[in-house]
């Protein structure tokens, strides 16, 4: 049976994500929900969906409809449910410093407004002293000259977790990202990502 949205999953349901982030959102929103680690490829976590180790799974749309599973994709969460990952959605390509004839070819590719996007992200992670590990998320979109920048971090259990946005200059995406990252400390971001005191 397809859901079409987080709130229509019945009380209980258990939901596979391997991410601490989308994870501690989840838990967050919808308390009565089992969170399960789920692990392997796409093919292997899909087929574990159909053998009923889980009620839904959580997986990339992207990701998905590249490999041909656009039929499996059941509902799509908001931002406003999930803010996604540092960087989601973008792509990089590494080359060489010294490789001069290929860094201009490919300065040709560059994208200002998914630059700016990126840099107030990775900006607020670095500042918030976030990794790939923790409940840290962020959103920035660049509308004209305006990046709109939302920031989240959560505990791991979704019990707490504190979420705010601002708008600043496209110019100006690292000074956004720090701005953000000390909003949030402000309301005891640090304390979140420390853990529970033992």
């Amino acid at each position: 049976q397809k859901t079409t949205s987080l709130k229509d999953l019945p009380p209980g349901s258990t939901i596979g994500t391997s991410s601490l982030r989308r994870q501690a959102q989840l838990k967050h929103l919808r308390p009565d929900l089992v969170i399960k680690d789920l692990r392997g490829n796409v093919d292997t976590r899909l087929r574990k969906l159909d053998e009923g180790q889980y009620d839904a799974i959580i997986l990339a749309s992207a990701g998905l409809r590249r490999l041909g599973f656009d039929g499996r994709i059941s509902a799509a969460l908001s931002t406003a449910e999930s803010l996604p990952a540092v960087g989601q959605g973008a792509l990089g390509i590494e080359t060489r410093a010294d490789d001069e004839g290929t860094n201009e070819l490919i300065a040709l590719l560059e994208h200002a407004p998914t630059r700016a996007a990126c840099t107030a992200e990775r900006t607020l992670l670095r500042s918030l002293g976030g990794g790939c590990q923790v409940p840290i998320a962020a959103h920035a979109i660049v509308k004209g000259d305006q990046l709109h920048l939302e920031g989240l971090v959560a505990d791991v259990n979704g019990e707490r977790l504190l979420r705010d946005s601002l708008v600043d200059s496209a110019a100006h995406a690292a000074r956004a990202g720090e701005t953000l990252a000390a909003r949030l400390r402000a309301r005891g971001a640090e304390q979140l990502l420390a853990g529970p005191a033992v």
